[in-house]
């Protein structure tokens, strides 16, 4: 079997187990494949954090694996896939974890990424590799798989589902007529999270000049608990603090419901730009030209180039594709005055 297919496969196993952002990014290689495959067959093994989110997509045999369980994990997913053999697996993540996975799968193309983005000796455990590029977006990273083997897939398509349960949670919390700010403060890397204050300081600029409601949203750890009581206490007005209290599919109908998303390179900016949402995102320690929101790149506030001629000496275009410079201080790079001209900008377009 040779690449690219000239016709379409029986099966395809895809191994993208994280993080929400990078599976979002997934997503429209399995739309190409089910618009223009439609009888291909489909596994996606994914983490099981993940899997809450993508359980709502349809045609897809989702194998969730538990990212802690370490060997016994492995063992439970050989049993899974015991007597299965797909003709193309996509090996959509490189790190160490998702290559051992992906060496548990048996199909007769593994296809993975190219040595520029290739870690974890990930192009050992790969037969086939996407084309090698000094400068792509993730996403068209990942749309390159559907490429390379024989799909058309210039642009994403997303269609993500949105459920009428989390439609009617958000229905009750917002009132119809009132346009929405949601602010998702915190990264999982907590050197890409902006101050607390800053934040404070656009939501008041949305509510006083724009009579917004802002919306805060996060996960359940302790860090986003403290980080949404500090914009709590440091806002003038009055917003609504959803951190810790609002599941995946809540998640997704508000950030369908909003406006406007505010938020530093995490998850939700990318399931934001998915859901058709304007995204004002803030980078200092990933570049958006990479990592930002696809259809919402020229409302980031980017500081990548100052970050890498402060913090490395270099310019951007000389550091390894994908680097981060996550140091303390870096996100004070972001001006208040810069994130509220964007958010104008985003709301002049609505």
């Amino acid at each position: 079997m040779k690449l690219p297919l000239t016709s379409a496969p029986d099966s395809i196993c895809i191994v993208r187990l994280s993080a929400l952002g990078d599976v979002t990014h997934a997503v429209p290689v399995v739309r190409a494949i089910q618009q223009q495959w439609p009888q291909t067959r489909i596994t996606w093994i994914c983490a099981t954090l993940e899997h809450k989110l993508l359980a709502a997509l349809d045609g897809i045999n989702f194998i969730a694996v538990d990212k802690k369980s370490g060997w016994r994990g492995y063992y439970r997913l050989w049993r899974t896939l015991a007597g299965q053999r797909f003709d193309i697996m996509l090996q959509m993540q490189t790190s160490a974890r998702a290559n051992f996975t992906g060496a548990v799968v048996k199909a007769d193309i593994k296809l993975g990424w190219d040595r520029l983005r290739a870690r974890d000796f990930h192009r050992f455990f790969m037969t086939h590799s996407i084309p090698q590029t000094r400068f792509e977006h993730q996403l068209q990273g990942h749309l390159s798989f559907a490429r390379s083997i024989g799909l058309e897939a210039a642009e994403p398509e997303w269609n993500f589902p949105v459920s009428d349960d989390a439609i009617a949670f958000v229905d009750a919390l917002i009132p119809a007529d009132k346009r929405v700010l949601l602010i998702s403060p915190c990264s999982s890397h907590v050197h890409r999270n902006w101050r607390a204050e800053r934040y404070a300081a656009i939501a008041d600029h949305a509510i006083e000049d724009h009579g917004m409601t802002v919306v805060l949203s996060g996960g359940p750890s302790a860090l986003e608990a403290s980080v949404g009581q500090a914009i709590e206490s440091a806002t003038r007005g009055s917003l609504i603090n959803l951190i810790g209290k609002d599941t995946l599919p809540q998640l997704v109908a508000l950030l369908q419901r909003a406006d406007v998303v505010l938020s530093p390179d995490s998850g939700p900016v990318h399931l934001a730009n998915a859901l058709g949402t304007p995204v004002v995102g803030l980078h200092a320690c990933t570049w958006s030209k990479r990592s930002g929101p696809y259809n919402s790149l020229d409302l980031c506030v980017d500081k990548f180039s100052e970050a890498a001629r402060q913090y490395r000496d270099t310019t951007p275009e000389l550091l390894r594709w994908g680097t981060r410079i996550e140091e303390d201080g870096v996100m004070d790079l972001v001006e208040v005055t810069e994130v509220r001209d964007r958010l104008e900008q985003a709301l002049q377009r609505l």
